[in-house]
């Protein structure tokens, strides 16, 4: 083991930069120039704007108020019972008042209805629906949408907490700029502390997922408004007719806006608290529905962004790009990496994937210690999650690649997504049928 220890440092302190750049390419080139360097060169950018950006929020707060317009929030949700009365009366403790709260409850076979009726009965609740047959997410949100009466629509998930300003805060950027369709609310994990799979979910939601969101939002090819915390302008939604059936609905509704020539921003000071899958099995059937949405919606349905048509946009066209590049190629070319060291490094692999684990765990703290200045909000002390930073490598390198493989391959092939049990199997047959 010494002996090893001996060889591998000395391995490590005499390779030349060129063999390096060889063995060590895919690091380099792609995930630390990508999700490093630039990200943040870009993020320095964004803050050294910070003063300017300040003082245009303020004055659009101060448009915002004294309009005071409706908002409508809508939460729609199958079997959510046990959390409605909870975010019905954290709602209320907003600082902005202002607002309609409807429920729409997608065919629940718990006691969802009586509580909500209950709810509505005291105040709590201004709108109950519901559908008898479940219909899907999209169907929910459409309905509730149609009983909508104000200005700016918000879509809530149920499970989720809210700062007590977040309301405020994601209405805000539609003063900034009367272009934007849409903005996105911080999501961070609420229940970080329960097993090492919501602490590895929470250090990749701050680290990668809101920073990354904050860097492309900055330079305008922002992607995804998330279902558990969004904002749409009306007369936005009203021109793309809702919601689409998912499971992918959200980064769908995104791209429609985006063709319309909608802006769409997104906003760190407008917190959310998740609850992520507490279990490696939970987790794996989220990221497998997400995954398959890329193959669905970006490669499929919306593939005419890259076409040079009358409503082409560079930005557009950078934002499906960027995602399909550095989410589905770079997946393939990390196994075709594997491929090449295997056959071409056999001898060194001992060295090999070592090295690459170092590396990789250098630079996940590297990116904790120097990105904490950009993060909005922090869910715990820095000292509490340095010690899982370890474990990251595993999770980012191995398992959530491994877990897109499996997405990739079964979409691409299969058409997998349209089986999934998120959906009622009648919806994602007519979605099938209409080829969406």
């Amino acid at each position: 083991m010494i002996e090893y220890i001996d060889n591998f440092f000395d391995y490590a302190t005499n390779v030349n930069t060129s063999k390096l750049l060889r063995v060590f390419w895919f690091f380099f080139f792609f995930e630390f120039t990508r999700f490093f360097l630039l990200e943040l060169f870009v993020l320095i950018l964004w803050k050294l704007n910070e003063p300017k950006r300040k003082r245009k929020n303020d004055e659009a707060r101060v448009r915002f108020l004294i309009e005071s317009p409706l908002i409508s929030i809508i939460v729609p949700g199958k079997n959510e019972g046990k959390n409605i009365y909870k975010l019905a009366r954290s709602l209320k403790e907003q600082t902005y008042k202002n607002f309609e709260l409807i429920i729409i409850d997608d065919g629940s076979d718990d006691d969802t209805e009586h509580i909500c009726r209950s709810l509505q009965k005291n105040g709590l609740i201004d709108l109950f629906l519901r559908n008898d047959v479940r219909g899907g997410k999209a169907s929910a949100a459409n309905l509730g949408f149609r009983y909508t009466k104000g200005k700016i629509i918000i879509h809530l998930d149920a499970d989720c907490s809210y700062d007590i300003d977040a309301i405020e805060k994601i209405i805000i950027p539609f003063y900034l700029d009367e272009h934007i369709g849409a903005v996105g609310g911080n999501v961070m994990v609420k229940n970080y502390k329960k097993s090492l799979c919501t602490t590895f979910q929470a250090i990749e939601y701050s680290d990668t997922i809101s920073i990354g969101r904050i860097a492309s939002s900055y330079i305008g090819i922002y992607r995804i408004v998330s279902g558990a915390f969004g904002a749409f302008s009306r007369d936005a939604l009203e021109r793309v007719a809702g919601w689409d059936i998912g499971p992918g609905l959200d980064g769908d509704i995104t791209v429609k806006l985006r063709k319309l020539g909608y802006k769409i921003v997104f906003e760190p000071d407008a917190v959310c608290q998740t609850n992520a899958p507490d279990t490696f099995k939970k987790l794996i059937k989220q990221r497998l529905r997400w995954d398959k949405s890329i193959i669905r919606f970006r490669l499929r349905k919306h593939k005419d962004f890259f076409y040079p048509n009358a409503t082409f946009k560079f930005s557009n066209f950078i934002s499906s790009a960027e995602n399909i590049f550095y989410n589905l190629i770079l997946n393939l070319k990390w196994w075709i990496y594997i491929f090449d060291m295997t056959i071409n490094f056999t001898a060194l692999l001992g060295f090999i994937v070592p090295f690459n684990i170092l590396l990789y765990t250098t630079n996940n703290y590297l990116k904790f210690i120097l990105f904490a200045p950009f993060r909005a909000r922090k869910n715990s002390s820095v000292s509490y999650f340095l010690p899982y930073l370890f474990g990251m490598v595993f999770y980012f390198g191995f398992f959530l690649r491994f877990v897109r493989t499996i997405a990739y391959t079964q979409e691409f092939f299969f058409k997998k997504s349209y089986d999934d049990s998120w959906n009622p199997s009648k919806t994602s047959k007519q979605a099938k049928k209409l080829r969406i």
